[in-house]
């Protein structure tokens, strides 16, 4: 079976401390919504537990190829944007601090609704553009005496989850 450790970049540790719940405003930015709660709770880290609601409008983003380089830009990704009744059916993701002393909230959701009589589900990277209807409810479990931090990935070019040493 191998050494189960050498398939993983990195292991974060810390334990839940508390749980912060926050119902969003009706026609906000989803993520924004998300990034206030994170800034008046004061989490530095955290995972998104849970997503529940209701949205007017989502930006679903995919990657549609993968460049050999593994530098992912604009032009390899696919932005589906829907203007539509929409309930949440998954939100995770989560939160580090960068640098910079700010939070960095990496999330995806799943949301379903009806095109053509048919309900679908359709998922994505969380970006900006995706507007909250009723009832958005968020769950974060807030981590504490971690060693989980938010840094850029040099082989991505991207910010990423990293792992400090204690």
């Amino acid at each position: 079976m191998g050494n189960v450790l050498s398939l993983l970049e990195g292991i974060g540790k810390g334990r839940i401390d508390r749980i912060a719940m926050g119902k969003l405003r009706m026609n906000i930015d989803l993520l924004e919504g998300i990034e206030e709660l994170v800034k008046r709770e004061g989490v530095q880290t955290g995972v998104i537990l849970s997503g529940i609601g209701a949205l007017k409008k989502a930006t679903f983003r995919n990657l549609k190829v993968l460049p050999l380089d593994l530098k992912v830009e604009k032009h390899h990704r696919l932005y589906l944007e829907l203007e539509q009744p929409m309930e949440i059916v998954s939100l995770t993701g989560w939160i580090a601090t960068r640098e910079d002393g700010e939070a960095e909230v990496h999330a995806h959701f799943s949301a379903s609704t009806v095109m053509e009589d048919k309900v679908v589900t359709l998922g994505g990277h969380l970006i900006p553009g995706t507007l909250t209807s009723v009832k958005v409810v968020i769950v974060i479990g807030v981590i504490e005496e971690s060693n989980i931090i938010a840094g850029l990935d040099p082989r991505i070019n991207q910010m990423d989850v990293r792992f400090s040493t204690f």
